[in-house]
């Protein structure tokens, strides 16, 4: 009964540590786990080295540690954003250039993005120097990553930074709720509770040790 319990314990503690990594384009830094629930993964100067993206079909790839999970992606056309404010519109709230979605299953996973046809955010341009933020949430609080880019109507996304995903052509569906957030900031503004499976298991768990 102790090794079930211990194994039970462990399953629950890996929901907790779930992550995501950004791997097209370039997020701004190296992965840290521990500054994942912060802005931009606690990167919070852009980088001289941008992508160059494109401004139409462009697509993102991240690879989830999570076997559920909700992402959108939004966007500062600010040269240095540095909080969640720069990513905001004249009316507060975030300009969101993929719409949150929810997608099953981990691994890497591309889903697209057409910076040009988001005629409601200026300064999406080519030749324009943007950062985009990705915003993950498989369940237990939100998660950031951002990547600095030059956009250009001109290229297109190279082959090998789509080879490995499961469903390159695949649009993700989706969601009418976003991950709980605070508009301008704030991860622990932005957690979401665990379930109350969760909740339940875990005092189930710690009450027979």
């Amino acid at each position: 009964m102790r090794f079930s319990t211990v194994a039970l314990l462990g399953g629950l503690a890996s929901v907790a540590r779930a992550h995501f990594q950004l791997q097209y384009p370039v997020p701004r830094g190296p992965f840290v786990e521990d500054n994942e629930p912060t802005f931009c993964d606690g990167y919070n100067d852009a980088v001289n080295n941008r992508t160059v993206f494109p401004l139409s079909n462009g697509i993102i790839n991240l690879n989830s540690e999570h076997p559920q999970w909700t992402a959108g992606v939004i966007v500062s056309t600010k040269a240095d954003p540095t909080s969640f404010g720069d990513f905001n519109n004249s009316a507060g709230t975030y300009q969101l250039v993929v719409q949150y979605f929810q997608q099953s299953g981990e691994g890497k996973f591309c889903f697209p993005i057409d910076l040009a046809a988001n005629s409601n955010v200026t300064g999406l341009t080519d030749g324009a120097n943007v950062t985009i933020q990705v915003i993950f949430n498989g369940g237990d609080g939100n998660l950031y990553q951002c990547a600095d880019l030059t956009l250009s109507g001109s290229v297109s996304v190279p082959a090998n930074a789509t080879s490995s995903c499961t469903n390159t052509t695949s649009t993700p569906s989706t969601s009418s709720t976003a991950p709980s957030t605070s508009q301008t900031g704030g991860a622990a503004k932005g957690m979401m509770p665990m379930s109350g499976f969760a909740v339940g298991a875990l005092g189930l768990a710690l009450s027979i040790l």
